[in-house]
């Protein structure tokens, strides 16, 4: 039952992590498109809804595994702050950017900042959870600006960037007018070489002992393997202007992270750089608590990927910018 929320859990972090990837992305993007109405319009039919799943994320968090929460996000707290002010800035940037006309330029660098924040957030807590971080002598884990601002985490906030920004950049290729289209794929193929530089690093800092420190380097080997291969892929399909390739490689490699946190520190949720932590069975919450919580989760998330196949279809034609 733990390992069944545990994979539910890292689907709806993956879920979200493809779907509000690649908002954040066109939203890091905003400010170098030329038409940037026709950009937001492409993701103007998923807007917000895409955020259903971190919304669901928390409450799995939550409700499962009480114990990792209340660890992750006393320790997380200013980078969690930061997301969702990124988030709600982002939000309400996009909204209102045309219902008036003065002060347009700050609406935009709203959209950016709203973008960019979360995005280069996100990277930053995947980047700890790899590294590992502190565990004091009452077992709570202390993460300060001292375990944020090293060279392995900060590679993997601009990774984690980079890659959001790249897959935006995919999904306007594939969503957009022909002309917006064309300049999306130029700038995807620029910046997934630019994340695939970034991750490098982190990996050669890992190999140097001061990256990653995972407990399952059988695992976490082929799963680097495979970030590589999308990475390659979505660089090769991009350059060569195969839309729906370029948009499923980057899709799988938004989805590694997570698998490499969760998989690679199996069987700990919260690990700390020795290779100890919080597991699994320590993180979760009773047995009794996690057969009633199945009952809600086995109507959540068909219901979820029923509404996200549903809304795919429904906007599967190019969108204009007559939506924002």
């Amino acid at each position: 039952m733990q390992t069944f929320w545990l994979a539910l859990l890292g689907l709806l972090l993956s879920g979200y992590f493809v779907l509000g990837g690649y908002d954040l992305g066109v939203q890091l993007l905003h400010s170098f498109m030329k038409d940037r109405d026709a950009a937001l319009g492409a993701m103007a039919p998923f807007f917000l809804g895409n955020e259903v799943w971190l919304v669901a994320f928390t409450g799995v968090l939550f409700g499962a595994f009480p114990h990792l929460e209340g660890s992750l996000l006393s320790g997380l707290y200013p980078l969690v702050v930061a997301i969702l002010v990124g988030l709600v800035v982002g939000n309400t940037a996009v909204q209102l950017r045309r219902r008036t006309r003065r002060g347009r330029r700050w609406w935009q660098a709203l959209i950016v900042a709203g973008g960019t924040l979360p995005a280069v957030c996100w990277g930053l807590v995947v980047g700890l959870l790899l590294h590992g971080v502190p565990r004091l002598a009452d077992g709570s884990f202390h993460i300060g600006a001292g375990q944020v601002l090293t060279p392995f985490v900060l590679a993997c906030g601009v990774s984690v960037a980079l890659l959001f920004a790249s897959h935006g950049a995919a999904f306007l290729a594939l969503r957009s007018a022909p002309d917006l289209a064309v300049r999306a794929r130029r700038a995807g193929t620029t910046l997934v070489g630019a994340a695939g530089a970034a991750a490098v690093l982190a990996l050669v800092l890992t190999l140097l002992g001061v990256g990653a420190s995972m407990t399952n380097p059988l695992t976490s080997a082929p799963l680097t393997g495979l970030l590589a291969t999308a990475l390659v892929a979505a660089w090769w399909s991009l350059s060569r202007g195969h839309r729906i390739r370029a948009f499923a490689a980057t899709c799988c490699a938004t989805v590694v992270p997570v698998l490499l946190v969760g998989a690679g520190q199996h069987p700990y949720v919260l690990a700390t750089k020795a290779g100890a932590g919080l597991s699994v069975a320590e993180a979760a919450a009773d047995g009794t608590t996690l057969q009633i919580l199945t009952a809600f989760g086995v109507v959540l998330i068909p219901t979820i990927l029923a509404y996200q196949a549903w809304s795919w279809w429904a906007f599967r034609a190019r969108t204009a910018s007559s939506y924002f």
